[in-house]
């Protein structure tokens, strides 16, 4: 992939060996071509071709977390937590609580196109899906609810954990995909009730997002990461 595009990350650094060792780490990735670490911030910012989700694996290779805080340039980027629908758990505020089995990244890297950066886990060991633009966020009914599919992406296979990831071009711009239902499936034209879905939301590019605490919960962007890691959310 040769498409070049900024992410910006939150990470624990304390010293100049948290800067070396992070850098260091992710220039081993093949696709990176600038690594830009910020102690006062605890920032880091990735330039290259690198999938966000291996840049992050990267980071936790050196023992620290990493939270994706802006992706490519403004309007740019996009999210969608795929979650169980065959179970609706209400919390004490009566917000849906389901199980999350994956996440997809999209990064706009031209008007017509955008490259998908899928991750599952806790799927089916060695188990085979498709992951699927659908014409309708409708989640009213899970995945049965999402309309006809408009473009299929290619097989993607799992690991004896049951986790496995993708990083693909669709051709697509991203205002034509907000509001739209993603599904993951075992079977490539089929959607089914356990299924995997979610609807595809705008998030922030690189550096527009400086929020440090949440408004709605009050807790801080670590507090929110671990209740996200809680719900599977990598």
């Amino acid at each position: 992939m040769s498409q070049v595009f900024e992410t910006v990350y939150n990470v624990p650094l304390t010293c100049q060996s948290c800067v070396d060792s992070v850098s260091k780490e992710l220039l081993k990735n093949e696709g990176i071509t600038n690594v830009k670490c910020d102690l006062a911030t605890q920032t880091v910012s990735v330039e290259g071709s690198t999938p966000p989700s291996q840049i992050i694996e990267s980071i936790q290779n050196t023992g620290r977390d990493a939270i994706v805080r802006g992706t490519g340039k403004p309007n740019s980027a996009a999210v969608c937590i795929l979650e169980d629908f065959t179970k609706e758990v209400s919390d004490l505020s009566g917000q849906q609580d389901r199980d999350v089995y994956g996440l997809a990244r999209l990064i706009s890297t031209k008007v017509d196109e955008m490259f998908v950066d899928l991750t599952l886990t806790g799927m089916k060991p060695n188990g085979e899906y498709y992951a699927s633009i659908r014409s309708s966020g409708d989640l009213s009914r899970g995945p049965l609810s999402t309309g006809k599919s408009i473009f299929t992406l290619p097989k993607v296979s799992c690991d004896e954990t049951g986790k496995c990831q993708q990083y693909v071009s669709v051709p697509f711009g991203i205002d034509s995909l907000i509001g739209r239902a993603v599904t993951v499936s075992p079977n490539s034209t089929k959607v089914f009730m356990d299924s995997m879905t979610g609807v595809i939301a705008r998030s922030a590019g690189a550096w527009e997002n400086d929020k440090y605490v949440c408004s709605c919960t009050g807790k801080n962007i670590w507090q929110e990461r671990e209740k996200a890691k809680d719900r599977g959310i990598n």
